[in-house]
Parts: structure tokens; C-alpha cells; sequence
């Protein structure tokens, strides 16, 4: 089985080196090509007014100067010489639960594999508040990865799905096990932008990654991760909403 692994957090990020040794154990035919710098939030976008650089760094390891997206699309099109019979995004340093894998490049990478009709799965490592930095631990993504893969590889994928992989921010000992869940959705009316000030005295804003709220109470993986179990969610490309197709058609007749 021929593998690809991405990420959207960099070529050099802990998580794409943990990933590569969850991979190995299911395969010994793996490429890597992955994005040179962190594209964290770039979500499903391309690179369009400028050129893209591709650079070797060994064997079968390429980064890309572009998104996510850019890197599977360099991947299928100039690196490999024959398509991958899996796409792996990961391992994401933090979640990737409920609306916010419309931002996330980790997922939209499995989206470009899943377009290409390649089974694609994005796997995120959630973690704390109080985590910091590199200081946040992978040891259950590589403790559980493979459990967690072993049972997706020989599947077959409904046509533009893929799978979103979410590991819970406990040690690999207290996770409860494995849940398949619907996405959940977040109140963003509660999401925050931090404001300060530059060293030249300008303002600046940043987008706040805590204190969004979710409703509990419901089976989705935002409630399965706060509850210590691994997430696994089937997410579909198709956006209509199939239920309004007949009122809205209702709008336009004469």
C-alpha cells in the first residue's frame, strides 16, 4: 500500500514524524509532501499569484512553498509516479472538532485526496490550555494511531468523503476508546480576538484558539473528545442542503 503523508503545520512539525511512524507500521512505501511553513487556518485554498517552489529533502520527502492543498496537488501531479492508495493529514497540533474543520488545512488536505477520489483522513492531536508550544504531547496519537487506522485502510470510502480523526488531551492510558460521531458545532458568539499593542505602538488583533463554547448533552465529537474517547467522523464535500432545494425552487417560478 502507498501512502501520503501532509500536514498543514510544516514539513519540520513533531506531529508529520509522528505520523510517519504510524504509517510505517501499516506500510514500508511512504512519500511525504508537505507544506515548507506552518499554513495553519489556510483551510481549502490554493496558491494562485505567485509560483510555487518544490524542494527535496530526501528520498521520497518534498516540501512545498503553498497550502495544504498545494502540497496534495504537487504530490498527485509532479512528485509521485503513480497515486497513493491513502492520503494521511496529520498529525495536527491541536483539535480539528465540530465547524472549525472549515478552517482547518489539516482537513482540507484530506478534502483535496478525497476530490482526487483517494481515501483521505486528517488526524489532529487536541490539547490544553495549559499546553504550550512543542511542549504538547503526541503519545496518543502514536500510542492509539494505528488502532485507530487499521480498521479505515481496507474500507471503502463513499465517493468525496473523508475521515477527521481527533486524539483527546489525556494520557494514552486514560483514553476510554473510540468513538464515530457526527460533527459538532461551536458558538462562536462566545469566540474571542485578543488586542494589544506593537513595540511601535500600533494595535494588532489575533484570533483567540480557546474559550469557544459547545453545547453538551449530544453525540458529536466535540462531546466525544471532552469525554476522552478518540473521535472518528465520516465529513462529506458535498455543502447543499438538500432539504431546501424544493422551497427555494418554490421562489423562482412564474
Amino acid at each position: 500500500m502507498r501512502i501520503l503523508i501532509t500536514n498543514d503545520d510544516g514539513i519540520n512539525a513533531p506531529g508529520i514524524y509522528v505520523l510517519e511512524k504510524i504509517a510505517a507500521k501499516l506500510s514500508d512505501d511512504i512519500w511525504i509532501v508537505a507544506p515548507s511553513e506552518e499554513q495553519s487556518g489556510a483551510g481549502h485554498s490554493l496558491t494562485l499569484t505567485r509560483p510555487l517552489r518544490l524542494r527535496q529533502h530526501a528520498e521520497r520527502r518534498f516540501s512545498v512553498t503553498g497550502t495544504p492543498t498545494d502540497s496534495v496537488t504537487m504530490a498527485l501531479k509532479k512528485v509521485m509516479d503513480s497515486p497513493p492508495d491513502l492520503i494521511l493529514s496529520g498529525v495536527n497540533r491541536g483539535a480539528n472538532l465540530g465547524d472549525d474543520v472549515t478552517y482547518s488545512g489539516t482537513v482540507a488536505a484530506a478534502m483535496e485526496g478525497a476530490l482526487a477520489g483517494i481515501p483521505s483522513i486528517a488526524l489532529s492531536q487536541v490539547y490544553t490550555a495549559e499546553d504550550r508550544g512543542n511542549d504538547v504531547s503526541f503519545d496518543v496519537a502514536e500510542s492509539w494511531g494505528e488502532r485507530v487506522l487499521r480498521p479505515l485502510v481496507d474500507m471503502s470510502f463513499a465517493e468525496r468523503t473523508l475521515i477527521n480523526v481527533n486524539f483527546p488531551p489525556v494520557s494514552a492510558e486514560k483514553v476510554k476508546g473510540i468513538r464515530v460521531v457526527r460533527q459538532g458545532f461551536h458558538d462562536y458568539a462566545r469566540s474571542s480576538i485578543v488586542e494589544g499593542v506593537d513595540p511601535r505602538g500600533f494595535a494588532y488583533f489575533w484570533s483567540g484558539l480557546h474559550g469557544i463554547e459547545h453545547t453538551p448533552g449530544h453525540e458529536t465529537d466535540l462531546e466525544a473528545v471532552a469525554d476522552e474517547y478518540i473521535s472518528v467522523t465520516p465529513l462529506q464535500l458535498d455543502l447543499t442542503h438538500h432539504q431546501s432545494l424544493a422551497s427555494l425552487s418554490q421562489r423562482y417560478r412564474q
